[in-house]
Parts: C-alpha cells; sequence; structure tokens
C-alpha cells in the first residue's frame, strides 16, 4: 500500500468515502476557483484509484491525483484521454500502461516538496504494479493559446511522440501547434510557461501529441502526455526511488 513521507509531506491511497469527497473538492477549487464546497466529480472517479498528498501536520489535503490501470494498449478507449484524442496507434501497446488524471495542487501551497512527494507516490504505484507506460493529460491553464506559443514550440521542437504513437486529432476544437507554429521558442519563456507535472514528464523523458484540445469546460489546453518507463534516465529512477 501506498504511503510515503516526506518533509511535512505524506501521500497515501484514499481509503474512504470522506477522502475521494475531499479530492473532488480541492480539484474543484484548484480547477476553476470555487471554494464554495462544490465538487469535480465523474464517472471515472468510480473505476480509479485516488491518491491524496496531506500536510502531516494540519492534515490539509494540498494535491490529489487518480490512476486508471489498463492490461495493455487494447484498452485503450477506456481512457478519459481517449474522450479527446484518438489513441488507436496506442493499442499496440504490449505492456501494462496507467494513465494519470485530474492531478492538481491546492492554489495556496507553493512548496516543491509537495509534487516530490507526489512523484514518489506515482513512482512506488508504477514498481509495485510493473507498469511499463504512464500517461494522460497535461493542462494548461486558460484556452488562450498565443501566451503559450514558446512552450508549444518547444514541444514542437524537442517533445514530440514517436509516429508509432503519435495521437490523432478526434475533438473539433484543437490548436495544431506542431504544424501551425513557426517561430524558434525563447527557452526561458517556454520553461516559465510549462506546467510542473508536464515539464517534470519531460524530464522524465516524456512525450506529447502534436496538438492541444481546447477544453471549455474545464478552461485549460491540454496534451497528450505520455511516459515509457524503460525511458527515464537511472539516476532520475533512483531519486524518484529515494523519496
Amino acid at each position: 500500500m501506498i504511503r510515503l513521507r516526506r518533509g511535512k509531506y505524506i501521500a497515501r491511497l484514499a481509503t474512504s468515502s470522506q477522502d475521494i469527497l475531499a479530492a473532488q473538492q480541492l480539484r474543484r477549487f484548484a480547477f476553476s476557483g470555487c471554494d464554495d464546497g462544490s465538487l469535480d466529480a465523474d464517472d471515472f472517479d468510480d473505476i480509479c484509484t485516488h491518491i491524496v498528498v496531506e500536510d502531516q501536520k494540519s492534515e490539509t489535503l494540498v494535491c490529489c491525483f487518480r490512476f486508471l490501470p489498463l492490461t495493455d494498449g487494447s484498452e485503450i478507449d477506456r481512457s478519459y484521454s481517449a474522450q479527446f484524442y484518438e489513441l488507436s496507434n496506442l493499442r499496440a501497446f504490449d505492456g501494462a500502461m496507467v494513465e494519470l488524471g485530474r492531478f492538481c495542487m491546492h492554489p495556496d501551497w507553493k512548496d516543491p516538496d509537495i509534487l516530490r512527494v507526489a512523484w514518489g507516490a506515482m513512482t512506488a504505484y508504477v514498481d509495485e504494479n510493473n507498469v511499463e507506460m504512464l500517461f494522460g493529460c497535461s493542462s494548461f491553464a486558460g484556452t488562450d493559446a498565443k501566451q503559450y506559443f514558446d512552450a508549444f514550440a518547444m514541444l514542437r521542437d524537442r517533445h514530440l511522440a514517436p509516429k508509432r504513437w503519435l495521437p490523432r486529432v478526434k475533438s473539433p476544437n484543437v490548436f495544431r501547434f506542431a504544424a501551425r507554429l513557426r517561430r524558434k521558442p525563447d527557452v526561458k519563456l517556454a520553461q516559465t510557461h510549462m506546467p510542473p507535472l508536464l515539464r517534470t514528464y519531460l524530464m522524465m523523458g516524456g512525450w506529447v501529441s502534436d496538438h492541444a484540445v481546447v477544453d471549455d469546460h474545464m478552461n485549460t489546453l491540454h496534451v497528450f502526455t505520455g511516459l515509457e518507463i524503460r525511458a527515464i534516465p537511472p539516476e532520475r529512477k533512483r531519486l524518484l526511488r529515494a523519496i
């Protein structure tokens, strides 16, 4: 069972309906700014494993996310991401897969140890379940692509998915950054505007789709993101497992 501590924080499996409810409330606050007790919830919550990260002293929920395990690529159409991306190329993946979804951090908590302990919990889950690919949707806040042009240009130049796995367009409203952008990215601006979760994926060898989905419901732009576990540099694996 996942239960990890780092500094002030503990990451653990959600074990009760109260844990899930708290995660849904945090997601609503993180994604929309509503702190009125309303929920971000969907049908995937019932079939996912949920992880919560708490401040040990105050027991404040500071981060949460969920996992959807798949036996292999033949089950890819069961994923949340498959609603937005045409993922038939990934049906050929022959190892265990896990979709990471609804990752969020409390807007008032900025400690980088929160992200570190979250990735430690992800690593523990991957190791315990012999997962060979981690994937999901990585979101940029808002739906105006212009503010992220440098980030998208860097994704185009350095981090596109291998052709054998490349997701194709499914959603009616997308920004085809790989085809449309012609600018050379400002690396500093690109890194500044890159979501922390996506930045960590990329540092470990992750890759993205060649287009971003404009999600008006969530008020985000998101890219499909994949990480083959065997591609993670050994030193990175050692650091994650040390947590």
